[in-house]
């Protein structure tokens, strides 16, 4: 079980299924719409998925070639849970934030009593 939460529970893999969930995208595609994801770990978090059986890479014979990811049937059943926590972070997103404001204006408070 943790392997496989280790796959679907981190950050890039979820942003990249939920980019692939309408249709199939180029890397360069995927890269840019990816805000702070390197070329690298884009590239290691694409193998993953495919090495899962949840992306399925094609490359085109032009030039230069063409490869392009998609989710598979297994990867769009992932859409499911992942739609549902998207959801719940939209719905309790003013909460968290609430909670961090207080969170930090608290701790802040420590460090002034202590300093």
């Amino acid at each position: 079980m943790r392997e496989v939460l280790n796959r679907v529970g981190d950050k890039w893999s979820i942003l990249v299924v939920v980019l692939l969930r309408d249709r199939s995208k180029r890397f360069s595609e995927l890269r840019r719409a990816i805000e702070g994801i390197s070329q690298r770990m884009l590239t290691l978090t694409l193998r993953g998925l495919e090495r899962d059986g949840l992306v399925k890479r094609t490359v085109e014979p032009t030039i230069p070639p063409r490869v392009d990811y998609e989710l598979t049937a297994l990867g769009r059943t992932l859409l499911k849970p992942v739609q549902a926590l998207e959801e719940w972070a939209l719905e309790h997103r003013d909460a968290i934030q609430h909670a961090r404001r207080r969170y930090d204006e608290t701790g802040q408070r420590t460090k002034d009593a202590a300093g």
